[in-house]
């Protein structure tokens, strides 16, 4: 009986429960923001504004020049487009991550999520969720359909499930990048944390990194790996020559990152000292 809750029986379980557990955080999420549909509607709009913000610097930046090292506006509109995807979809659950430090450590939640028999980082992730930002994969998705026309991009099955899983490659390299900036706030309280410098590099990693110098390319491919995460990718894609080729380095980026974030998270979680109040 032991061996089939630890074996796969066990596993089949836990997922099972674990999924539940999340559409049931989701539901209840969705029903709270459709109690309050005019915020709603103001989030939704504000999010989708700032994203047609960047992505009219990229229209504008082809008005003036017809080129970017090399790469035409329909190719750098589908780099463009494959970041939006996977950062959207990490920016639907990264609310709590983002304000961890304060919500949780400073202001003592985090006792409270100490106290259920669940995970403590599925808990704080899948508390709270920015609906709104889905708006961002849709956009990315557009933009992609629009480039693959003007470059007359087969999408073949194959190349579609490549879309999938280099996206949640993607996704889950900025969900370990700042997995690991939140544990940060195990030892260092502060209510801001040290997201938002990072949080600005991810715009680097939306423009062709043959653009920067070796240094930054260095930095975006192995330090902050978010030009790794949709550059490499959507040159797989498209089809492009680029020496070298790191694709094939994303999933095992992304395992590694991740691995190393959750370590850290549990590691952080076994040396926490409330907060007392």
């Amino acid at each position: 009986m032991q061996s089939s809750r630890t074996g796969l029986p066990g596993i089949v379980a836990g997922a099972q429960r674990h999924a539940m557990l999340f559409w049931g955080y989701f539901t209840q999420y969705a029903k709270v923001q459709i109690g309050y549909r005019g915020d709603f509607l103001i989030s939704l709009g504000t999010s989708f504004a700032a994203t047609l913000f960047q992505l009219g610097f990229v229209v504008v930046l082809f008005r003036r020049v017809p080129q970017l090292a090399g790469w035409s506006f329909p190719e750098v509109l589908f780099l463009y487009g494959f970041s939006l995807i996977p950062y959207g979809l990490f920016n639907v659950v990264s609310l709590n991550l983002y304000n961890f430090g304060n919500n949780y450590i400073i202001e003592g939640k985090f006792d409270r999520v100490l106290l259920r028999p669940v995970s403590s980082l599925f808990q704080v992730m899948f508390e709270a969720f920015r609906i709104e930002s889905l708006q961002e994969v849709a956009t990315g998705v557009f933009c992609i359909v629009w480039a693959s026309r003007q470059l007359h991009v087969a999408w073949t099955p194959g190349k579609l499930a490549m879309l999938l899983f280099f996206g949640i490659c993607a996704g889950v390299i900025y969900l370990a990048v700042f997995l690991l900036l939140t544990t940060v706030s195990f030892w260092f309280e502060d209510r801001i944390g040290i997201h938002p410098p990072v949080w600005n590099v991810i715009a680097f990693g939306r423009y062709p990194l043959s653009i920067y110098s070796a240094f930054v390319q260095f930095v975006l491919c192995w330090i902050i790996p978010f030009g790794l995460a949709s550059f490499y990718p959507s040159v797989r894609m498209l089809g492009r020559a680029v020496t070298p080729e790191y694709a094939s380095l994303v999933p095992v980026v992304a395992v590694m990152f991740l691995t190393v974030a959750i370590s850290l998270w549990n590691f952080g979680t076994r040396h926490y000292a409330s907060t007392g109040s």
